[in-house]
C-alpha cells in the first residue's frame, strides 16, 4: 500500500451516472489486475474504494458510479484537481489459472476491472472472452474498449433493449472456457456460481471503512475461515465461497 497524491488529467460521463476519470501519479504499487485504490475527499471521514480499470507507469484510470453523496463529489472534480489516494489496496486475480480461453463475467460496475484483466492475459497469450451485464442499453460501457483489443463481447440487458435479453448468466456458454474471472453484486456473483462449469475467481464488492485490513469491517466467512474483502479479497477463489 502506498499514499499519493494523483492530479485529474480528465473525468468524463461515460453512461448516465457512470464516470471515467484518468490521473496521473505514482502506481509502482498496483502490480495486478482486480485491485482497487481508496480515495479521499474532501469534508468525507472515509475514503471511497474504486477498482482499478487500467494503469501504466505514471497514469491511472478508474470508472466509478455516482451511487452516493461521496461519488456525486467525485463527479463534480475537474482537470487540474489533485487526490489523496492510496494504491496497491487487495488481492487482484491470479492470472496463471486462466488457460487458453478464459471467460469474463463483468456487471454494471463490476465491469472496468475485467478490462485490466483482459489487456494482461492478451498480452500472455490467452484468448479470453467477455459478456458485460447492463440493466439497460443506455447504461453500456466498455464494451467497444473491449472489442478493439480483440476481445469477443456479449452485451446482456434486463430489459432486452441491446445484446441478449437478461442477464449475463443468460448469455453464459455451458462450455468452451477454460476458466472464469468474474466482477459484480452479489446476487449476480451467486447466480454465476450456480452455472459455472470451471474453476473461477470472483472480486466482491463490500462497504469498506479502512480499505486495508485494520477495521474488520468487510469481513466474510469462507471455506477456509474468515477473511477481509479489503485485505484478502476484494478477489476470492470459487471453491471457498459460502453463499
Amino acid at each position: 500500500m502506498k499514499r499519493g497524491v494523483f492530479t485529474i488529467e480528465t473525468n468524463q460521463e461515460l453512461a448516465p451516472a457512470t464516470f471515467r476519470m484518468t490521473l496521473t501519479g505514482d502506481t509502482t504499487e498496483i502490480t495486478t489486475p482486480g485491485q482497487f485504490v481508496n480515495v479521499a475527499l474532501m469534508g468525507r471521514f472515509l475514503r471511497r474504494p474504486i477498482s482499478v480499470c487500467d494503469w501504466g507507469e505514471g497514469r491511472l484510470t478508474i470508472i466509478y458510479k455516482v451511487v452516493g453523496q461521496g461519488t456525486d463529489q467525485m463527479s463534480k472534480l475537474v482537470p487540474g484537481e489533485r487526490l489523496d489516494i492510496l494504491t496497491g489496496l487487495g488481492n487482484g486475480y491470479d492470472l496463471e489459472k486462466a488457460g487458453d480461453r478464459p471467460l469474463l463475467i463483468g456487471g454494471g460496475a463490476g465491469i472496468p476491472p475485467l478490462y485490466a484483466l483482459a489487456k494482461h492475459l492478451l498480452a500472455q497469450g490467452k484468448h479470453p472472452q467477455a459478456i458485460l451485464g447492463f440493466n439497460r442499453g443506455e447504461e453500456c460501457f466498455l464494451a467497444q474498449e473491449f472489442q478493439a483489443l480483440g476481445v469477443p463481447v456479449t452485451v446482456a440487458t434486463a430489459d432486452g433493449s441491446l445484446g441478449v435479453k437478461g442477464f449475463v448468466t443468460d448469455a453464459m456458454p455451458g462450455e468452451g472456457y477454460t476458466y472464469l474471472y468474474t466482477c459484480g453484486p452479489a446476487a449476480m456473483l451467486r447466480a454465476v456460481d450456480g452455472k459455472a462449469v470451471t474453476g473461477g475467481q470472483f472480486s466482491f464488492e463490500e462497504r469498506m471503512g479502512c480499505g486495508f485490513g485494520a477495521c474488520m469491517g468487510c469481513t466474510c466467512k469462507t471455506k477456509y475461515g474468515s477473511k477481509r474483502i479489503c485485505r484478502e479479497g476484494p478477489v476470492l477463489e470459487r471453491e471457498e465461497i459460502i453463499w
